[in-house]
């Protein structure tokens, strides 16, 4: 069975290199602005909790958007392997953080992605870093998810893709009408799972029931 949503998020995607080491300056510029904003909260940004938190912001920041510095034709370079098969290829619950553009506050879920082969597949883990490269940007959820429906298209050359994505939005979930429980869901049909109802229930199906 799958875990609950929130539990996937409890515990602990990323990587655990964010935090300040001492003595070390990361970006000095970046460090300013976030040492700045606490001055503005009206924190003292010089005691023992917050003396390195600028260089910790910096950091986090810095790995959270690393998307504008990725390429998805360089990460999926060389994981694509000629293969006569032409069934369904579907990888779900593929889990995935990004950051709203609007609040600049997380939103994190599950993707689920499928395709239909024309000649050659890609390795299964280069599906999930394709999400980040988009993910790892300010994103909205419907923009991610057709960016990634569109770019597996073109670098497979695939007959069809279908993406799904449900995300707990935490401008909905700590701000505003705080509704802890709500989730997004957007989809992205390219191809035949566009054209063919079939194919599409048949993506639905897989990714609901298994």
């Amino acid at each position: 069975m799958n875990k609950p949503l929130m539990d996937v998020l409890a515990e602990g995607h990323y990587a655990a290199n964010l935090d300040a080491t001492p003595g070390e300056s990361y970006d000095t510029k970046f460090e300013s602005l976030v040492r700045e904003m606490l001055l503005h909260l009206g924190e003292d940004p010089n005691r023992e909790g917050l003396d390195r938190t600028p260089q910790r912001v910096a950091k986090a920041m810095n790995f959270l958007t690393s998307g504008y510095r990725m390429s998805a034709t360089e990460v999926v370079k060389d994981s694509l392997f000629s293969e006569d098969c032409d069934d369904m290829i579907v990888v779900k619950d593929i889990e995935f953080y990004s950051l709203c553009e609007h609040h600049m506050l997380p939103f994190a879920g599950r993707a689920h992605v499928g395709y239909l082969p024309n000649g050659q597949v890609i390795g299964l883990s280069k599906i999930a870093r394709v999400i980040d490269v988009f993910a790892r940007r300010l994103q909205l959820q419907e923009r991610l998810t057709s960016q990634v429906a569109m770019t597996l298209m073109e670098v497979l050359k695939a007959t069809g893709v279908g993406v799904v994505m449900e995300a707990s939005h935490f401008c909905m979930v700590m701000r505003g009408v705080q509704k802890q429980n709500s989730l997004t869901v957007t989809s992205a049909m390219l191809g035949k799972f566009r054209e063919d109802t079939r194919t599409r229930a048949e993506f639905l199906e897989l990714i609901t029931h298994l």
